[in-house]
């Protein structure tokens, strides 16, 4: 099978396309025809050995969408439309850049009867799934409650504005960039703040008490601003880190956190494990959500199997607004 392998940490030229023959699976694992697969910056970066030495070779890619070939275990028959994320993907086994990829059957998601294109599918199982995770599981929201959600152009950002929304929570979503307001809006924004480091004094002026939650894609280097944004009792979840490194200087906790606020780290590894099984994902429910024009799509741009060199360009410089997406 076809396949991108990354032999040594470097640029987008150092992803070759090789010929590699298919893994099979093991006891618990399905193999799947990748029809289509996501973007993200979890590959730019292993690919660039931002997360350490590469075990070279490997192939990148940690969601995928496409059809089962094998499953021993009879959970899924062959030809079924399924996602898969993580498990392991592109750390511990071979990523989701290839013709087909062996998964963890622990970490599919059965997709049959969606009307919605593999591209728009691949669009869908790493950003809603982290959203579905932190918010649902980490934050526990409820309708009526609102909702922070820092640094809400990433995917994962716009994935949680929309599924929030959906939820019945008011939304206060924020951006770098003026330019994103209409986009931030269209997908479930009650209101949109300019994020120029600071920005809980702003969303105290509509929730003068404090917000219920916050969802914290930028990182360390916005956490503290965006706890003091929240209520006595509040929680945080942080879920990315585009704003740099995970660490925290003299981090203060009398200080630095409001009176009782929770704060969390949700990792997507959890995906699949005892703590957080993948049946109940609804992943389908919002497919058919999106399907129906009830939530926005994610997709920005789809890519030829030839061009993610190209993808992950865009990527790291910082000019992907949506989800990039690779049709096989």
């Amino acid at each position: 099978m076809k396949a991108y392998v990354i032999e040594q940490a470097g640029g987008p030229e150092t992803l070759q396309i090789r010929d590699i023959p298919p893994v099979a699976p093991q006891a618990g694992e399905v193999r799947i025809r990748v029809r289509a697969f996501g973007l993200n910056r979890a590959e730019t970066y292993l690919r660039a050995g931002k997360m350490g030495p590469i075990d070279a070779p490997r192939v990148p890619g940690i969601e995928a969408v496409g059809e089962i070939v094998e499953d021993a275990s009879g959970t899924f028959r062959i030809g079924q439309r399924v996602a898969t994320a993580m498990g392991g993907l592109q750390f511990t086994r071979h990523g989701s850049y290839a013709e087909e990829v062996t998964v963890a059957l622990a970490n599919v998601i059965d997709l049959d009867g969606t009307t919605l294109s593999w591209e728009e599918l691949a669009a869908l199982p790493q950003a809603y799934l982290t959203a579905w995770g932190a918010l649902d599981k980490s934050l526990a929201i409820k309708s009526g409650q609102s909702l922070l959600v820092r640094g809400a152009t990433s995917t994962v950002g716009l994935a949680a504005v929309s599924y929030a929304k959906s939820a019945g929570l008011r939304v206060v979503a924020t951006t770098r960039s003026p330019g994103n307001e209409a986009r931030l809006l269209h997908a479930g924004a009650h209101q949109v703040i300019v994020d120029t480091g600071a920005v809980a004094g702003t969303a105290r002026r509509n929730f003068p008490d404090g917000i219920d939650a916050a969802l914290e894609v930028v990182g360390a280097a916005t956490l503290r601003d965006t706890a003091s944004a929240l209520r006595p009792f509040g929680a945080v979840a942080v879920v990315g880190l585009l704003g740099g490194p995970p660490l925290l200087e003299q981090f203060n906790l009398m200080a630095d956190l409001p009176p009782a606020v929770r704060l969390s780290f949700f990792p997507s590894q959890l995906f699949g494990t005892p703590a957080l099984p993948l049946d109940k994902a609804p992943l389908r429910s919002i497919a058919d959500d999106i399907a129906r024009k009830r939530l926005p799509s994610l997709l920005e741009r789809t890519f030829a199997f030839d061009e993610v060199r190209q993808a992950h360009a865009l990527i790291e410089g910082g000019r992907a607004p949506g989800k990039l997406v690779v049709r096989m």
